[in-house]
């Protein structure tokens, strides 16, 4: 029933005012100092280890994970969790070796770092299509399915439920950086509380439909009724291959995925940018440990809900169906509904958490780079810092305004919230990390190299993305490449998966990028390298020890589950 109870609304209330008074008053403290760009862009030397790691988290996980992750357990089972686990891994890289290139050479912002680095075309080119990115992609995704997920449970209009979002998402963002650094710690506590009482209602729900009780029996149960749903490595005959193929998400495009979005996304990487490299390290490192915990809030749910629409429990069959067929993404929701009053109302502030939590961060990396990158360097060069606040605060209203006019024309709802963000920024990824992971390291990779990696990489996913349509893949399958797809007009195609059609472009990338460079250098173009030495890259005991740690537990994990 779509509805809400009292109680539940008194649960969200309680929630709501929470985050509302306590980012209050961290507005307030941070008031009585005066406030520059850098505090209010980055909470320069503001946040703690916890606060960091806390919205990383926060920032990450929305509705596309709990919406549209949850509907990917049903579908395919724990092996869609590899985006957790692997994060979790690529996060200690991320903290060991970039975090420090960045804090070592003052870099607050992705197309400052393109600048310094190469050029200002460059870091123009990048920080247009970041904006572009962030607002037609990004945030219009978040918005439209968290609103989506809220009224499927509460009942409320769909539009309402984006204007109530956003507007709650502006109120936090206009505080500035600290005050959503500080808020996403409640926002990741009633993420994890309410997450984990939607898992432990499904594991129960599922124990108790085959005439037992409790969590541990109904994960038990999991195993037994869906064991083809938890194999993390996907042979080439299952039919998500295409989504995850075989070992690729542990040798190939994951790295790929997870790299550039940890590390090279201004979304993310901002949180630590205004730290020092030890605090940010430990941030990072509270934020892996926590992604460990994630496939058991958004993952397992889903798989329950596979198991009780199989066994026809309740009306699973009909909520879950539309014109005759069944529709994963609706999995969370409808077991949010099966929930009792005060804990559907904790689940529904938990879901809110998510939403406002990324919408927050999204909308503050938008104003930073267009206030920062944009505007300061190209309309207003003598902008002084309350101008620059100003802006930064506009930029926030002005994008939470486009993203509501469109996000209802894009069809996210059909292709599927995760699928839709992964598709588009997909094609661009592979050159973008290409480009940072040869500027961090050699020092001789030139500015035209950059621009190739730019513009070459996007061309190069599309030319993949359709070659299939114009030459016969045949000859990839035998290597596990390429596999045979159905199209919607019945005819059957060779298709390269989507991981493995990543790892072919950063590969291409790379070499050209070489070649490009070494030639230049031959002809006497210098490249402007970075500020690096090795002792840079040295961690402390206790990060050395948490990381090995998550080391050990992700091995575990895929041993178990392999």
């Amino acid at each position: 029933m779509k509805t809400l109870g009292t109680l539940d609304y008194a649960v969200f209330l309680i929630y709501f005012l929470i985050v509302a008074f306590y980012g209050w008053w961290v507005y307030r403290q941070k008031r009585a100092h005066k406030e520059n760009s850098k505090d209010f862009f980055l909470a320069k030397d503001s946040l703690t280890w916890w606060a960091i790691g806390a919205s990383l988290i926060a920032s990450n996980i929305s509705a596309e994970q709990f919406i549209g992750m949850s509907g990917s357990g049903f579908k395919m089972g724990l092996a869609i969790a590899t985006y957790e686990w692997m994060a979790a891994a690529t996060l200690l890289i991320v903290a060991i070796f970039f975090i420090p290139v960045y804090l070592k050479n003052k870099i607050y912002t992705m197309p400052q770092f393109l600048h310094q680095r190469y050029n200002s075309t460059v870091a123009m080119i990048m920080a247009v299509f970041w904006l572009l990115l962030y607002v037609v992609v990004n945030l219009t995704s978040i918005l439209y399915l968290g609103a989506l997920a809220i009224h499927s449970i509460s009942g409320i209009n769909l539009t309402a439920c984006m204007y109530i979002l956003a507007i709650f998402a502006i109120i936090i963002t206009l505080g500035g950086m600290k005050v959503i650094g500080y808020t996403d710690v409640i926002q990741v506590f009633f993420l994890i509380l309410g997450g984990l009482a939607t898992t432990y209602l499904a594991l129960d729900l599922v124990a108790t439909h085959f005439g037992s009780s409790g969590v541990l029996k109904g994960f038990k149960l999991l195993t037994t009724q869906a064991e083809e749903h938890f194999h993390m490595i996907l042979k080439k005959d299952n039919e998500n291959y295409l989504d995850l193929p075989g070992l690729t998400v542990l040798i190939g495009g994951m790295w790929i995925v997870n790299l550039n979005y940890w590390g090279c996304n201004q979304y993310i990487t901002q949180r630590a940018l205004g730290a020092d490299l030890k605090t940010a390290r430990s941030g990072i490192l509270f934020a892996a440990f926590l992604k460990l915990l994630m496939p058991v809030i958004v993952v397992l749910p889903g798989i329950a809900a596979y198991v009780l629409y199989k066994e026809g429990y309740g009306d699973f069959k009909t909520s879950m169906s539309q014109g005759g067929e069944v529709v994963p993404d609706t999995a969370y929701p409808v077991l949010l509904n099966l929930l009792p009053t005060g804990l559907k109302g904790l689940s529904f502030a938990a879901l809110t958490a998510a939403v406002v939590a990324s919408l927050a961060g999204k909308a503050n990396s938008i104003a930073t780079i267009f206030t920062l990158d944009i505007y300061k360097k190209v309309i207003n060069k003598d902008a002084h810092e309350d101008k620059q606040v100003f802006i930064g605060r506009w930029a926030v209203v002005l994008s939470m305004l486009i993203a509501i006019l469109i996000a209802p024309l894009l069809g996210i709802d059909k292709k599927g919230g995760f699928q839709f963000i992964q598709e588009y920024t997909g094609f661009f990824s592979p050159g973008i990390f290409a480009m940072f992971i040869l500027g961090f390291f050699w020092k001789k990779t030139t500015s035209n190299a950059a621009l190739f990696a730019t513009v070459g990489g996007f061309a190069l996913s599309v030319l993949l993305k359709f070659m299939p349509f114009v030459v016969d893949l045949q000859f990839l399958s035998a290597s596990g490449f390429s596999k045979l797809v159905e199209q919607k007009d019945g005819s059957m195609l060779y298709e390269i998966p989507f991981l493995d059609r990543m790892g072919f472009v950063f590969l291409i990338c790379m070499v050209v990028m070489y070649l490009i460079s070494v030639f230049e250098t031959k002809r006497g173009v210098v490249a402007k390298g970075l500020d690096i030495d090795s002792g840079m890259f040295k961690t402390n005991r206790s990060f050395t020890v948490g990381a090995l740690i998550i080391c050990g537990l992700l091995i575990a994990l895929y041993t178990i589950y392999w």
